[in-house]
């Protein structure tokens, strides 16, 4: 095996807390894997929630029947890295973009937006492959009412570390003196990672952040166990590294993050620290006072 070291200075490898297999629910008729929440832990602060969706599209659909329309979210950041295929963002602030295989789709969702999110009309017409995840990452309470933002990143436009046989894509934070172009609410480094082969990946991180690894495709090892692909590893904050042992080809995200420590209340879409916010979220977006989306849609 190749092996790829990060850093001279002596550090200490995380344990593993839980290894976590992805359970299959049906979200809204959409059946797509859910490592977090599972039935042994509710969230991971700041991480509240991943889904992952790996179904192809059939050629010849209509665009306003397929993907999520239009609906609200308030207090956290629906984040999206799209794998294979293309996801189109429509927003009540005004973005109409197309996010394809590579690119990552970030938004803030501050005191209310509204958007919906389908495959673009080439993946449509034509069908094919679609994978992405999605994450919700929760807001500190004192951002959780500024404007909402939306940032659409290309694979192009994602800062990439490349090493032999690994290509380590920053989307968040300062990696390996590389910096992530999503702005966060809180400390974070989020990476998106494909190993072509067999190789040992030293990944370091800040010893109090909390840290999951979700394995989409390929197998790793992990204190010599085999983990299969949709499977989440959630490390012990004893150690400020890494050690991924990768047994083939692999695809897998890190999501690691300085947890917030605040009271979380959702339902639904919102996210909050309390019930009264929560009741006044959902009294806003029936009011509009989230913004209103009127789709578009190409025409065949």
């Amino acid at each position: 095996k190749n092996s790829i070291f990060f850093s001279q200075i002596i550090m200490i490898a995380r344990t593993i807390q839980q290894i976590i297999p992805a359970q299959r629910i049906n979200m809204g008729g959409h059946l797509l894997d859910q490592p977090l929440p599972s039935r042994s832990v509710d969230q991971i602060d700041p991480f509240l929630l991943i889904h992952h969706w790996d179904k192809p599209i059939v050629a010849g659909g209509d665009q306003k029947e397929l993907g999520v329309g239009p609906h609200p979210h308030r207090g956290f950041s629906p984040v999206t890295f799209i794998f294979k295929g293309s996801v189109r963002h429509q927003d009540s602030i005004g973005n109409n973009v197309v996010v394809s295989d590579g690119g990552t789709q970030w938004m803030h969702a501050g005191n209310g937006i509204v958007h919906s999110e389908r495959p673009g009309i080439d993946l449509v017409l034509n069908g094919g492959e679609q994978e992405f995840i999605q994450f919700w990452v929760n807001t500190p309470a004192k951002h959780k009412m500024e404007a909402p933002y939306y940032l659409p990143l290309s694979a192009e436009q994602t800062p990439k570390i490349k090493l032999e046989n690994t290509t380590i894509g920053v989307v968040a934070g300062n990696f390996m003196g590389v910096l992530g172009p999503a702005k966060t609410y809180s400390p974070q480094t989020l990476l998106r990672i494909d190993a072509t082969s067999a190789c040992s990946i030293e990944v370091p991180l800040p010893k109090h952040y909390n840290t999951l690894l979700y394995l989409l495709k390929g197998s790793l090892s992990a204190d010599d166990e085999k983990v299969p692909s949709k499977t989440m590893i959630w490390y012990k904050n004893d150690g400020d590294l890494l050690n991924i042992s990768v047994s083939e080809a692999s695809q897998f995200i890190v999501l690691s993050g300085e947890p917030i420590r605040e009271p979380v209340v959702s339902y639904g879409p919102f996210v909050m620290n309390n019930n009264e916010e929560l009741q006044q979220a959902v009294s806003d977006f029936q009011n509009g006072k989230m913004g209103d989306l009127i789709e578009s849609f190409e025409d065949k």
